[in-house]
């Protein structure tokens, strides 16, 4: 089979004069490698690029701290010997570069590896990058990496003006089809993000394919994202975050178990099950989580072995999951009341969701067909627009 090769090698093999002597900072994580898994920095570092500074998205530029950890600026990289600077503090104002971060850089290469779900923050730590760069004149260099859930089916809805955060800053829906170099491409030319723009592209890439089809070797990009069977869950399961149920952090497989103290593992799975999702089974289990969410304690709920890719819709299974608790065990269920990325005056669901319709319906114990034919107009819309933005 042949393999896909990332942005970060059509910069190095064909286009080197592009970063060769420049000053450049780099917005990296533990999974900006290439092929042999080396890391971007080693990579541009014997490239010829100068390396003037290192910015680390959530998570850190290291990849150790957990979701939503604030993380702390390194004086110096111990090995490079330059400044590391955190993009994921305190504060929303801590998730953009500071001008005197960037003075001094001639470009800023910024090379992420995405999973394809809208809550996955680095694609917006690169938007913000983009906006700040533009505002200093400093270029702005895109890798480009494979969406790993393939780059032509979308899940879920758009995002709602009000409802606009740091797990989705512009409206594309919770399973996107897009690569980080064409989101950049959306924020720039449909969103208005003003920069120097310079995407180096995937070569052998097609939309159709998942992960394992590229030939690339997976390094999780987040403490909770494993593997690429997390990756396919996740646009559905991370709706749990916004609950009290546990999503699995905390076990050998977040997103793809999920439940609660007090749930009927049996009941739970026979509910969904009586379902009749696509593409997945449902096998009830009990775990405990050893940190985050009820650790310590015994959870009842679900496993989510998915048996056909193409048919699976995690969005929908997401969905069926937290009206499932609710019906079998609600006095388990609550919606997370604390601030949720920085925002505290909106539930964290209405954020992941992108507008506070669902958490209503389900409120409401409704019929959500009527619902999810709105989500599939609106996707409808998107699909047809974000094509101006296909790179492949």
């Amino acid at each position: 089979m042949s393999r896909v090769q990332t942005g970060l090698e059509t910069l190095i093999n064909d286009f080197p004069e592009k970063i060769r002597g420049a000053r450049i900072g780099v917005v990296c994580h533990p999974a900006s490698v290439d092929a042999e898994l080396r890391h971007a920095l080693d990579v541009l570092q014997a490239a010829g690029a100068r390396i003037i500074a290192i910015f680390g998205p959530e998570h850190g530029a290291r990849g150790e701290a957990q979701d939503m950890e604030g993380v702390a600026d390194l004086s110096l990289d111990p090995r490079l010997k330059v400044p590391v600077h955190s993009l994921y503090g305190a504060t929303f104002d801590s998730l953009t570069p500071r001008r005197e971060q960037l003075e001094g850089l001639d470009t800023l290469v910024i090379d992420l590896q995405d999973v394809g779900a809208r809550y996955y923050t680095f694609v917006w730590t690169m938007a913000l990058c983009m906006a700040a760069a533009g505002q200093v004149g400093v270029r702005v260099l895109v890798c480009d990496r494979p969406n790993p859930l393939d780059g032509l089916t979308t899940e879920g809805n758009l995002i709602k003006p009000g409802f606009e955060s740091f797990v989705g800053l512009h409206p594309l829906p919770n399973r996107h089809g897009l690569t980080p170099g064409e989101i950049a491409r959306y924020v720039q030319q449909c969103r208005g993000v003003e920069c120097e723009l310079d995407i180096l592209p995937l070569r052998g890439w097609r939309r159709e394919m998942y992960f394992e089809e590229t030939g690339l070797p997976w390094v999780y990009p987040s403490p909770n994202m494993p593997t690429v069977d997390t990756a396919l869950v996740y646009p559905g399961l991370c709706l749990v975050e916004a609950t009290e149920l546990s999503e699995g952090r905390g076990t050998c497989k977040p997103f793809e178990v999920a439940g609660a103290p007090d749930v009927d593992p049996e009941a739970l799975a026979a509910e969904l099950s009586r379902q009749n999702l696509a593409g997945c089974r449902f096998r009830p289990l009990y775990f405990r989580p050893q940190f985050q969410k009820h650790a310590g304690k015994t959870c009842g709920g679900v496993q989510i072995h998915i048996t056909d890719r193409r048919k699976f819709d995690a969005y929908a299974v997401g969905v069926a999951f937290l009206q499932s608790v609710r019906c079998v065990a609600p006095h388990a269920f609550a919606w997370r009341e604390k601030p949720y990325e920085f925002v505290a005056d909106i539930p964290a669901i209405d954020l992941l969701a992108g507008d506070d319709r669902l958490r209503r319906a389900l409120e409401r114990d409704a019929d959500l067909a009527d619902l999810a034919a709105e989500w599939a107009r609106e996707r409808a819309v998107f699909e047809e627009m974000r094509r101006e933005c296909w790179l492949y």
